[in-house]
């Protein structure tokens, strides 16, 4: 709908015929002039009479039209849209995701297959960054390097989306965690207090940082920021023997590396909780607990888009203002045209 800001304006439609009224007219003293032809100067304004008063009005009516729509564009019309929900202030929320050499084991099972460790994390991790509708996400990835792949944003398809592209080796081979803790600490550490969670998800332990984890935990402890840990990878795999078949296959331990009490020691310091995913089917209850344990903002605020729409007056006022002066101009052209006319009959 059109709403008008300041239509107040609209009193002041009658002011030029107030102007008319109340303000004296001006008095001026003129020398006589001596005109040759007055004969048919007074012949050529009778014959023209008729055609010079319906001019007079026509002008007249242009310059009511264009002080109406100075008026119009005064009293600032503005379109007004249909309420819209915007994003509520939830948590901020940062994913770290390991993107190490090691995400490639393929030890989760999904039936009666086994994937890698990467893609069960990107499948389960995109449906838990739909679930944060009201929260700003951002993605951190990490190997040898940890870096913000996607900035906090309530823009969540966009954060899904490049979890789901992230490939193994992009950051290097090793493992970072305490990088990525303090990388996610210092985006984090300008928001509010109270709504400050990070997650990390990795199969490892530190290799490769230049801050200790702990040390980084420290940083999120002073800070305030709460940090989720979640071990990634099977506690068994069978490999299999000679050819293929049984005979020779052996039971090993994939995630003999996985440094959990470290893990452990970073998601107490920090007021969080440590979580251990064997299978997708863990990794995807975890996520379940952890919406309930920071549940997402319910509470949706609206806001009406506005469109300003005075320009358009304004442009009629300017397009009446040249047909105004194109007609002037063609009016003396005519009458100097005319008069020359008479000039040379007489």
């Amino acid at each position: 709908m059109i709403a008008w800001l300041w239509p107040w304006t609209g009193l002041l439609l009658p002011l030029p015929l107030l102007v008319q009224g109340f303000w004296p007219a001006a008095r001026t003293q003129e020398t006589p002039l001596r005109v040759p032809f007055f004969d048919a100067w007074v012949s050529l304004a009778q014959t023209h009479k008729g055609i010079a008063s319906s001019r007079r009005w026509s002008t007249v009516m242009g310059l009511w039209l264009m002080w109406i729509c100075l008026l119009l564009a005064a009293a600032r019309p503005t379109w007004i849209g249909e309420p819209i929900e915007l994003p509520t202030s939830g948590r901020d929320l940062m994913l770290a995701v390991d993107i190490s050499g090691s995400m490639r084991v393929e030890d989760m099972q999904v039936g009666n297959n086994l994937v890698r460790r990467v893609d069960a994390v990107k499948a389960v991790g995109a449906e838990f960054i739909n679930r944060r509708q009201g929260d700003r996400v951002g993605l951190i990835l990490f190997g040898s390097n940890a870096y913000v792949q996607s900035p906090l944003s309530f823009d969540i398809g966009t954060v899904e989306r490049f979890l789901r592209d992230a490939q193994i080796g992009f950051a290097g081979q090793e493992t970072a965690i305490g990088d990525a803790i303090g990388l996610a600490v210092k985006r984090l550490r300008e928001r509010p207090a109270e709504s400050r969670v990070l997650i990390v998800l990795t199969d490892g332990q530190d290799t490769a940082s230049s801050i200790d984890p702990l040390d980084a935990a420290r940083l999120a402890q002073g800070l305030g920021i709460r940090v989720y840990t979640i071990g990634i990878g099977a506690d068994q795999l069978s490999i299999p023997g000679l050819f293929g078949s049984s005979f020779g296959s052996r039971r090993v331990n994939p995630s003999a590396d996985l440094d959990e009490e470290s893990l452990q020691a970073i998601a107490t310091m920090t007021g969080g909780r440590y979580f251990r995913a064997r299978d997708p089917q863990e990794l995807a209850g975890i996520y379940q607990l952890l919406d309930a344990l920071e549940p997402v903002e319910l509470d949706a605020t609206t806001y009406r888009p506005r469109q300003a729409l005075g320009h358009w007056p304004l442009l009629l006022a300017l397009l009446l203002s040249l047909c105004l002066g194109l007609q002037r101009c063609w009016q003396q052209r005519a009458v100097h045209t005319l008069a020359s006319g008479g000039a040379r009959n007489d």
